[in-house]
């Protein structure tokens, strides 16, 4: 099985510059895309359904054309929810639960630390939720996927300038503490689970500073797995020669 994870920066534009092309090339059995920033209504049909998926799509109500997740699947789920089950969270519209009969695949688009303090702490406070809602979730099934942007960039490896972004959100040392945490508790950062050493390799380049052409970049998107799913990962991989957005795709292969 395939999953496919892209911060697309905006559904509606990534379809104008060739959505199609690039996701029949990948062709996933499972495509998870964030910040979406729009609902379903504003999505042309082609978009809303593509022939031989199913497809799921949550959405910001507290701001129009922010936020936003979706799901697109060729095996129906046996289960959807719609965010943490968290108000104050759950306006934003960040994440899509599809349970299966084997495996559980969360999507989420965590919370950006800019702006001030306190939107560090809801970013913080979203993080402590979302790994109690998982452990949840593991109690009954183990088999747990979760991937998305996750905002933060974890070691110095993970990005080009970690001592010019020291101070940085996304780079704080309380923010890369929580994916400490996480793997603490048991979960696989399934890109460095196969490449371990491996260097320049980021899913995120700022547009205005032309980042992208001279790979300055940050490691934020994730495929995580739960440790009891170690032996059935066959693969992970940066798609950084897709564009269309500052993120590029991820992917895992998983036997399923």
């Amino acid at each position: 099985m395939k999953l496919i994870s892209w911060n697309v920066n905006g559904l509606r534009a990534v379809h104008r510059n060739g959505f199609w092309d690039k996701f029949l090339k990948l062709y996933p059995d499972v495509f998870c895309l964030q910040e979406t920033k729009a609902s379903p209504d504003q999505l042309p049909a082609e978009v809303r359904e593509i022939p031989g998926y199913k497809s799921y799509f949550f959405s910001s109500t507290v701001k129009k054309g922010y936020s936003g997740v979706a799901i697109y699947t060729k095996v129906e789920p046996e289960k959807v929810e719609y965010g943490l089950g968290i108000s104050e969270f759950d306006g934003e519209g960040r994440q899509l639960t599809l349970s299966f009969k084997d495996y559980v695949i969360i999507n989420c688009y965590f919370p950006n630390g800019g702006r001030g303090p306190e939107r560090i702490d809801y970013k913080l406070r979203y993080y402590d939720a979302f790994l109690e809602y998982c452990e949840k979730i593991r109690k009954t099934q183990p088999n747990i996927i979760f991937c998305g942007d996750v905002n933060t960039a974890h070691t110095e490896i993970d990005l080009a300038r970690p001592k010019e972004n020291s101070e940085t959100t996304g780079f704080l040392p309380i923010e890369r503490e929580w994916i400490d945490t996480l793997e603490n508790s048991g979960y696989i950062d399934t890109f460095r689970h196969f490449n371990p050493g491996k260097k320049d390799m980021y899913t995120y380049w700022d547009q205005v500073t032309r980042a992208r052409e001279r790979n300055v970049g940050w490691r934020i998107d994730y495929f995580f797995t739960s440790r009891e799913m170690q032996k059935k990962l066959l693969g992970a991989h940066i798609h950084s020669d897709i564009s269309g957005s500052d993120h590029c795709p991820i992917s895992i292969e998983v036997d399923f």
